[in-house]
């Protein structure tokens, strides 16, 4: 009989992605522990705010990319409410950037989707205990970028649009700047990112989480 703490009583999980096949593939995994259950499953940001809500459980496994509201504000959402509150990230992303704001959010564990059936079961224990686990490859990305200026939020929109193909003039048009103020934005972009051209400072943006597609 597997340990499960204190009180005896399994560890209480949520599961929170848009995708059926990946809550159904979480579910498969926590079946089997004598020490877990999965109490509840939400598609969105705003259902997993009122799932936690009604059952407040030990740990939330919590998707980023979802439709209506994101994993990052429901879990900022739920931690208002909650502070104590224990939430691992579920993301397709290293970025460093999306980790960092995750980590900022309150995330007491980040876990990589391809990881899942190696690492899930080890990280709801991990976080249930009350300490943090960040995947080694994401440390390191942090601690890459951790001396870096970051970019402006002016700067993550005009990157943002050059990401669609638009022109400094169309951007500047979309923003309601000078073309002139635009490529100052680029300028500056280029310098952070340590990018040669536009194109490749949208790949390093992509990769590190700083824009979505």
């Amino acid at each position: 009989m597997i340990a499960t703490g204190a009180t005896g009583k399994p560890i209480t999980i949520l599961a929170v992605d848009d995708h059926p096949l990946l809550r159904e593939g979480i579910a498969g995994v926590i079946e089997g522990q004598p020490d877990m259950q999965l109490v509840a499953e939400a598609t969105n940001g705003l259902e997993a705010v009122a799932r936690y809500r009604e059952h407040q459980p030990d740990v939330t496994l919590m998707d980023i990319q979802m439709p209506q509201m994101n994993g990052i504000d429901a879990m900022i959402a739920i931690r208002e409410e909650f502070p104590n509150a224990r939430i691992v990230v579920l993301t397709t992303y290293q970025g460093d950037v999306q980790a960092l704001r995750a980590i900022k959010a309150g995330a007491a564990g980040y876990l990589l989707k391809s990881m899942l059936r190696k690492e899930l079961l080890e990280t709801i224990r991990v976080v249930h205990a009350g300490r943090r686990r960040i995947p080694p490859e994401i440390a390191v990305e942090l601690a890459e970028h951790v001396a870096d200026d970051a970019l402006s939020e002016r700067e993550i929109e005009v990157l943002r649009l050059a990401a669609t193909g638009s022109s400094n003039k169309r951007i500047g048009a979309q923003l309601n700047i000078s073309e002139e103020t635009v490529k100052a934005h680029m300028k500056s972009i280029l310098a952070k990112l340590v990018a040669n051209d536009r194109t490749h400072a949208v790949t390093i943006a992509l990769k590190r989480g700083i824009i979505e597609v």
